[in-house]
């Protein structure tokens, strides 16, 4: 029992990865209409920046959960101005594929700097150590990191569905020229909300550096099942990404348990049986 509730926690890490880089993803193709593959090198980028902040700058953990996101998500708003904003009203393949080739040469930059090997990135002392609650030992850190993800998803989703900077933000989407005529600048709230998707992959980086070290590669395979996520829950919906992002973490991490030769395909195969009963996603809605 210890060991399946090792990988139940192991799932539940993994989801709140899965959450926020998807959540991501959604707010950027829901409110901006672009595919972006970019999003595994931004998630990388977040995760050394708060690695220079700690070893050039001597600037720690807590910091870097504030200054990351913003600084990777001014160079995102860098690339939508310069580069993304011409392909508005483009079939969808041609921001699939300007975003893949920005990726690539990102994690080519770091790579050919910082070869392929981690980084070490240590533990706040505040969240070192863990508990015995009994059934299990909890590390402090990665319990931490479950409630924090679920709270900036939540926090997330709040912002979009529930707020009057939502609603212009969904407003704008689908008439820009009405929400021009109130005074409101279209073109910037693009661009802050893609800073703002662009943020919360690289705020997923800080996180997950004192687990998974800081790697040139690390967003080149989550990814992929991160995209898998993001379609199983619906493109574009932001709860369902949420939902799906933490269901299919504790999903993998049952199938490690009971049958590991699937644990990397599971995600894949559930993609698969979801669009052949719903193409939109569980939470999607038809076009």
């Amino acid at each position: 029992m210890q060991a399946l509730y090792a990988q139940l926690l192991v799932g539940l890490i993994n989801g709140s990865f899965y959450a926020l880089l998807s959540l991501g993803l959604a707010v950027i193709f829901g409110m901006l209409n672009i595919i972006n593959f970019a999003h595994g090198a931004l998630y990388m980028m977040g995760a050394f920046v708060a690695y220079f902040l700690l070893n050039v700058m001597g600037i720690g953990y807590w910091p870097a959960l504030i200054i990351a996101p913003i600084a990777v998500g001014i160079f995102g708003m860098i690339l939508e101005r310069t580069m993304l904003q011409w392909l508005a009203g483009l079939d969808h393949l041609y921001g699939l594929l300007l975003t893949f080739g920005l990726a690539l040469i990102i994690q080519g930059v770091f790579q050919n700097y910082f070869g392929s090997s981690g980084l070490p990135y240590s533990i706040p002392d505040e969240l070192k150590g863990g508990m015995n609650l009994g059934f299990m030992y909890l590390p402090i850190y990665r319990g931490w990191v479950v409630i924090f993800s679920l709270i900036v998803c939540l926090g997330t989703w709040y912002l979009i569905e529930r707020t009057r900077l939502g609603a212009y933000l969904r407003a704008a989407t689908e008439n820009p020229t009405l929400v021009r005529a109130f005074g409101v600048n279209v073109p910037r709230m693009i661009t802050l909300t893609y800073g703002l998707g662009v943020g919360l992959a690289a705020l997923a980086g800080v996180l997950s550096a004192p687990i998974n070290q800081v790697r040139p590669l690390m967003g080149e395979n989550v990814i992929i099942v991160v995209f898998a996520v993001v379609v199983i829950g619906g493109m574009g919906s932001i709860m369902g990404s949420i939902i799906t992002g933490f269901a299919l973490g504790v999903i993998e991490g049952l199938t490690k348990y009971f049958y590991p030769e699937a644990s990397n395909t599971v995600v894949f195969v559930l993609m698969v049986l979801v669009l052949l009963v719903k193409p939109t996603g569980l939470t999607g809605r038809a076009a």
